[in-house]
Parts: structure tokens; C-alpha cells; sequence
């Protein structure tokens, strides 16, 4: 396995929700110009737009699309709502194909209300009927495990062990992990858990920002590479040793930066990448 190049940008990916202000077309622009090689698609890039002609745009930049964010949150009190987190998945594992992405990311989805484990089964049960049609469309799905702090709303996969387990239950090329640092980088079982996810084929994906200290705020605040706390370059060795090559992902969610020129801001992205990634 060769090691990600970390002297150019060729592995380089920025999601377009990091420079939230521009447009699809504006994103697709000034990564390629930057020379950039990958994008990936939040949902609500695409809209105006249809799947199809959001990929021929990107790809006529030179760029790959590397995913679409987001699938998932399967939890839901009831069978309706299930059947629709389902249904609606469906529909994004469709979109995925149309743009040409080969993953879909899923946020597995909680609610306060209910106990983690039934959110857990859920989760597992929703995966289990949207998966052949993941497989048919030739469509990945990457669980995305988040951060403890999240465990309330948002997901109850909260760590790479519990990822790795309920990827490995299904025993699909086609359902893997996606490894985020501001989500994972606090885990003291995460290195053999990466190098178990790199030996089961699971490893999709590899997005990194960095854990502001103090941070002002739990989802928008996230930093830029070298303003916080995270291990970067440690957690890098971990994912290229388990034989990941792919892209690096940057993922930003930041009132600061979305109120900045983002031209300057792609630059901050850019030098940070290089600098302590």
C-alpha cells in the first residue's frame, strides 16, 4: 500500500458544507482551481439541480465525487416513521447513483426519548431493508459512529467498536465505517479498532477537522486542522497503516469560517492540510 501524498492536493476532498456560502457550481469551480481531487455532496448542494447534472458539473471540473452526506437516521417511535426513515434512504441511495458518488454517509440516527438499545435496533433493522437496494444500485453505505455528546438526537453509534460490530453483523462489501476524527479522536480503544476495520475491508472513508478547546459551540464550531486537540497526524498513520488510500475529507461546521471569504478560507483549508495533516 502506497501512503496518501500529503505534498499536493490530488487526495485532498472538501464537502461542500465546509464552504457552505458557495454554491454547487461555485464549490466545483475553486476546488478544481485549487487543485483539488475530490468533492463531497451534501444533499442540499443538489438543490435546482438534479443528481445527474450535479455529477456531470463536478466531473467536468476534474473532480471526483467522493460520497453524498447524508443517509440514515433509521430511529423512530413509530412504524410509519421507520417506514419512512426507510423509504427516504432509499430515495438517497437513488440520488447517489444518479450523481455518481459510490458512498453514501448515514448518521444512524436517536431519540431522547427511548432507550439507546432500541435506538441501536433500529438503526439495525433499517440498514437490514435498505441494503439490497444499496447493493443493486452499486451504491456503498458508510456508518458514520458520532461522538458521544450526540447520543441523545442525533446517533446511537457512538464509537468505532460499536460500527465495526454492526457492519461486520450484515457481511457486506456494500456497508462499511466512516472514520471522523472530531467524533472518534477521544476513543483509548480507537487505533486497534481502525486496524480492525482495515482488516474487515470496512474502511469507506476518512474525514478530519479539529475539537476547538474550548469550543463556543457543540456542532458549529468545529476548527479548522491545528486549532485544537486532535491528534491528527497520529490518527492519519492509524488509517494508512489499516490500508486506507483515499481521499482525506475535510468537514467544517462553522459560523466562523461560513461568515469569512470563503476564497481565503479554502486557502486557511489548504495550508492546514499540509501543515498538520
Amino acid at each position: 500500500m502506497s501512503a496518501i501524498p500529503f505534498d499536493d492536493f490530488s487526495r485532498l476532498c472538501i464537502h461542500t458544507v465546509t464552504t457552505k456560502p458557495w454554491s454547487i457550481e461555485e464549490a466545483a469551480a475553486n476546488y478544481a482551481e485549487a487543485g483539488l481531487g475530490g468533492i463531497t455532496v451534501w444533499r442540499q448542494s443538489l438543490d435546482g439541480h438534479t443528481p445527474a447534472a450535479a455529477g456531470r458539473l463536478v466531473r467536468e471540473h476534474g473532480l471526483d465525487v467522493v460520497s453524498l452526506v447524508r443517509g440514515g437516521f433509521f430511529a423512530a417511535t413509530g412504524a410509519d416513521g421507520r417506514q419512512s426513515a426507510i423509504d427516504e434512504n432509499k430515495r438517497v441511495i437513488d440520488e447517489a447513483a444518479e450523481l455518481g458518488a459510490p458512498l453514501v454517509v448515514l448518521v444512524g440516527g436517536a431519540l431522547p426519548d427511548q432507550p439507546l438499545e432500541v435506538s441501536r435496533s433500529q438503526i439495525r433493522d433499517g440498514l437490514d431493508a435498505v441494503l439490497p437496494h444499496a447493493e443493486a444500485a452499486g451504491v456503498r453505505l458508510g456508518i458514520e459512529p458520532l461522538h458521544p455528546v450526540y447520543a441523545d438526537s442525533r446517533s446511537a453509534i457512538n464509537t468505532m467498536g460499536q460500527a465495526n460490530d454492526l457492519a461486520e453483523s450484515f457481511d457486506s462489501s456494500h456497508l462499511g465505517v466512516v472514520v471522523d476524527v472530531y467524533h472518534l479522536w477521544w476513543d483509548p480503544g480507537l487505533e486497534a479498532e481502525i486496524a480492525r476495520c482495515g482488516r474487515n475491508g470496512n474502511l469507506f472513508a476518512y474525514h478530519v477537522c479539529d475539537w476547538k478547546s474550548p469550543t463556543e459551540h457543540i456542532l458549529l464550531d468545529r476548527g479548522l486542522m491545528g486549532e485544537g486537540c486532535i491528534p491528527l497526524r497520529q490518527i492519519r498513520r492509524w488509517v494508512e497503516d489499516a490500508g486506507f488510500d483515499g481521499y482525506v475529507e475535510v468537514e467544517i461546521f462553522s459560523e466562523r469560517y461560513w461568515g469569512e471569504d470563503q476564497h481565503g478560507f479554502l486557502q486557511q483549508i489548504q495550508n492546514a492540510y499540509l501543515a498538520h495533516v
